[in-house]
C-alpha cells in the first residue's frame, strides 16, 4: 500500500499515468465552433469547447457571447473559454442559474467506490479569471445515487488568471456509481445563482435538493455587458493533492471528445465516404467513425442550408439534408 503526504509524492505514486478525470481541460478542442454570440443558453449546449455545457434557467434577460480564446496561464496551456455579458440580468430573481459544467461518464468514474467507507477523495484544480470578484459556488453531482455537495471559491483580483484547488471527500453513503455509459458525475461552476439555490448548508454529500446547489455564491456575474469569466486547467483526479495541469496531446484530446461528438468537414466541403442512391431524393451512406461512440448518435448539420452533395456518372447532384437519419453500423457507435 503507498501513500503520499505531498504533492512531490503524489507526483511520484502516480508516475505517467493518466490522472485528469477531466475531458478537453485544456479548451484546445472546438469541433462546433470558435464563437458564438447573443445566445440565451436556455437549452443546455456545448456551443464551442467540446464537453463544457452551458445552460442559463428562468433569466429573462441575460444573453452571452462564447469563445474560445488564445488566452491561458502561461507554461499551463494555450486556450481557454470565455463567456462575455452580452445583455446584462440586472435585476437577479431568486430562480434564476447560468453555469457551465462537464459530465463525467460512469466507466470513467465508478471505480471511485462511492457507497463504500473506502471512498476515493477527488481534487479539483483549475484556472479561472474574470473582472468579477468575489465568491464562486461549485457543486458536484453524483448521478446514481442522486446527491450532491457544494463548495465555493474566491476570485480575489479582478483581469488576472488565479489558480484554485478544491478538496472533495469520498462519499461513503447512499450507492454505488453504476459501471456504464451514463452520467456518473457531473461538475458545475456557477456565475448566477438566484436565492432558491443558495438557502441550504450542502458542504457534505447529502441527497439531492435544488436549495442547496449554489449554497455559498454570492455575485452576480451576469450584471453588467462589461463582465466576463474565463476558465482553462481543469483537471479531477484522485486523491486529496493536486498535481500540475496534465496537458494531453492535441490528437488524444480529440479523439476522447469525439467518443461524444464527431465534426466533419465544418464550413468546408468534406468526402464523407461512398455512397448508393436508391430513389431521386435518397441516398444509402456508410461513414467510417474515427473512435467508437458512447451511444448511437444522431446527425445534424453544424451550419444551416447545407446539402450533401452526390457525385455520379460525370454528374453531380444535390439532396437536402432535411431528412439525417442514423441506422445501426454493426455495433461501432456503441
Amino acid at each position: 500500500l503507498m501513500r503520499s503526504e505531498t504533492t512531490q509524492e503524489a507526483r511520484d505514486v502516480i508516475g505517467a499515468g493518466r490522472r485528469n478525470l477531466i475531458i478537453n481541460g485544456s479548451m484546445a478542442v472546438a469541433q462546433r465552433a470558435t464563437s458564438v454570440s447573443n445566445q440565451n443558453m436556455t437549452t443546455q449546449a456545448s456551443p464551442v469547447c467540446d464537453r463544457w455545457r452551458l445552460r442559463a434557467i428562468n433569466t429573462d434577460q441575460a444573453t452571452f457571447d462564447i469563445s474560445q480564446q488564445n488566452d491561458a496561464p502561461k507554461g499551463v496551456c494555450t486556450k481557454s473559454i470565455k463567456i462575455d455579458v452580452n445583455t446584462a440580468e440586472t435585476a437577479l430573481a431568486a430562480d434564476e442559474i447560468f453555469w457551465i459544467a462537464q459530465t463525467i461518464e460512469a466507466q470513467n468514474c465508478s471505480d471511485l467506490g462511492f457507497g463504500d467507507l473506502g471512498a476515493s477523495d477527488l481534487t479539483i484544480s483549475f484556472y479561472v479569471k474574470s473582472n468579477v470578484i468575489g465568491k464562486y459556488a461549485i457543486y458536484l453531482y453524483s448521478q446514481d445515487p442522486n446527491r450532491y455537495i457544494t463548495r465555493t471559491y474566491t476570485i480575489d483580483t479582478a483581469g488576472n488568471w488565479e489558480r484554485k484547488i478544491i478538496h472533495i471527500p469520498g462519499d461513503t453513503d447512499g450507492n454505488a456509481i453504476v459501471h456504464d455509459n451514463g452520467i456518473g458525475l457531473k461538475i458545475y461552476w456557477w456565475q448566477i445563482a438566484g436565492s432558491d439555490y443558495k438557502s441550504t448548508d450542502s458542504r457534505a454529500w447529502q441527497n439531492y435538493g435544488n436549495s442547496g446547489i449554489a449554497y455559498g455564491h454570492n455575485v452576480n456575474m451576469g450584471s453588467s455587458t462589461s463582465n466576463y469569466w474565463q476558465l482553462t486547467g481543469v483537471q479531477v483526479e484522485r486523491g486529496s493533492n493536486a498535481t500540475e495541469f496534465e496537458n494531453r496531446s492535441f490528437g488524444e484530446e480529440l479523439a476522447l471528445c469525439q467518443r461524444y461528438c464527431v465534426v466533419y468537414g465544418g464550413d468546408d466541403e468534406v468526402h464523407l465516404g461512398t455512397a448508393h442512391a436508391y430513389n431521386s431524393t435518397n441516398i444509402n451512406l456508410s461513414v467510417h467513425l474515427p473512435v467508437p461512440m458512447r451511444s448511437k448518435p444522431s446527425a445534424s448539420t453544424v451550419t444551416s442550408g447545407g446539402n450533401w452533395v452526390q457525385a455520379y456518372m460525370g454528374a453531380n447532384g444535390n439532396i437536402s439534408n432535411a431528412s439525417i437519419s442514423v441506422g445501426d453500423s454493426g455495433g461501432t457507435c456503441k
